[in-house]
């Protein structure tokens, strides 16, 4: 493979001879200039959705009519190591032509979607004009790490040997992807190096089968459960839509935002403390049992009258809670959160697509349910409060997902 200061110093010369050589930005894109300078049109844009993060029309849905996620996921937190410049926006914008026509865009194939984080607009000095910002603790119960990155490749495939070429053969020493050849023209790691990993899963049977994992109660969990909790989660009136959560217009428009936050859960406390109908309860709302929940399609009912639960059953649930943000009767973010063992005990990694990080934040200050403790002395800021008891967030971090003929190096 070729070296990333030699491939980079080869591309410097080619600049050079353009007539790039000395420039801070190489070119000024706009909104509606697609591509890479120095690079032909992207052979695929015709056959690929113009949003990195759109999957929903490829998806297959259950006997309800909801999508069914992929099911293995793999998340990528990436440091910079080379300068934002237009060798590296090369090298980047091709490995991402690679892993396009390595895998379909399919559940067996391949999603994925490359993000920038407040890490990258700090270094720029353009964080203040992002469409992100640094993250925030959002609770009185929760001290989470505050992360920062350059970057992150979203990876999620129903296929979990795909997960692992990818990453072989970007960041390793793979030098082929299902066919397509890797060098240093087209691997993410001639410009990045991998910082974190994060990995899990999404499915019928899968929390099942990590039942041996440190704090996960396996005798709870049914063939049938999709997520550590027991519920599913997914249903698509709970989510907002692709289209809902994308910008606007602007030199981001197509694009959006991310966030991601690692949760620890409590499982052993959640199943040995209540028996169904209280994890409806704490899950959903007070007001439902075990029996209709098994009848939601794509719905989840919601009837606004938070308070009075908290009154009159002395407990809210966490469903209820966050449907308070709804606008015009829709959920304002996307989530694609996944079940994990990552460090050898169950949790989640949280994450979620929306136009802006101020919708995250107040579905997560209306999951704090802090509005509902004077209505009953028996909800404290975690007890009787939704799931609050049972998750705890240990890290929080932001990003910007461009669209695909943006991907590469946004604002540069």
């Amino acid at each position: 493979m070729v070296s990333r200061r030699g491939l980079l110093g080869r591309l410097a010369v080619a600049a050079s001879s353009a007539g790039f050589a000395g420039c801070s930005r190489i070119l000024a894109r706009s909104a509606g200039d697609p591509g890479v300078e120095g690079l032909p049109a992207n052979p695929r844009a015709d056959e690929l959705p113009v949003r990195q993060y759109a999957q929903s029309a490829t998806l297959t849905t259950d006997d309800d009519g909801n999508t069914v996620p992929p099911r293995y996921r793999r998340l990528l937190l990436l440091d910079l190591d080379e300068e934002p410049s237009l060798q590296a926006e090369q090298v980047v914008e091709r490995a991402m032509r690679t892993l396009e026509a390595a895998y379909d865009w399919s559940p067996e194939g391949l999603f994925h979607a490359l993000g920038w984080g407040t890490a990258y607009f700090d270094r720029l000095g353009e964080l203040s004009a992002a469409p992100i910002s640094e993250p925030e603790v959002l609770s009185r119960t929760d001290d989470p790490a505050l992360l920062g990155f350059d970057a992150v490749l979203v990876l999620a495939s129903d296929v979990p040997s795909h997960l692992s070429a990818v990453e072989h053969a970007m960041f390793g020493a793979g030098d082929d992807l299902n066919g397509e050849s890797i060098d240093g023209d087209n691997a993410l790691g001639e410009v990045f190096s991998v910082s974190e990993r994060r990995t899990g899963f999404v499915g019928e049977g899968l929390p099942a089968e990590h039942a041996d994992a440190e704090g996960v109660p396996g005798d709870a969990l049914s063939p049938e459960d999709t997520e550590f909790m027991g519920f599913f989660s997914d249903r698509d009136g709970t989510q907002a839509s692709e289209g809902r959560v994308a910008v606007r217009d602007g030199q981001f428009a197509d694009g959006t935002t991310m966030h991601l936050s690692h949760l620890r859960l409590d499982l052993e406390t959640w199943y040995d403390a209540f028996d169904e109908a209280g994890r409806v309860a704490r899950m959903f709302s007070p007001e439902f049992s075990p029996e209709d929940v098994s009848g939601f399609g794509t719905e989840v009912p919601f009837s606004d009258a938070v308070q009075e639960h908290a009154a009159d059953f002395d407990v809210v649930g966490h469903q209820e809670k966050v449907a308070q943000t709804r606008r015009d009767g829709e959920p304002v973010i996307l989530r694609r959160d996944f079940n994990t063992v990552d460090g050898g005990r169950p949790g989640v990694h949280f994450m979620s697509f929306q136009r802006s990080l101020a919708d995250f934040r107040s579905t997560r200050k209306a999951m704090n349910g802090w509005y509902v403790r004077d209505d009953s002395e028996a909800i404290t800021d975690r007890e009787n409060n939704g799931i609050l008891d049972f998750v705890t967030v240990t890290s929080r971090a932001n990003f910007y997902v461009p669209p695909r003929n943006r991907r590469s190096f946004p604002m540069r």
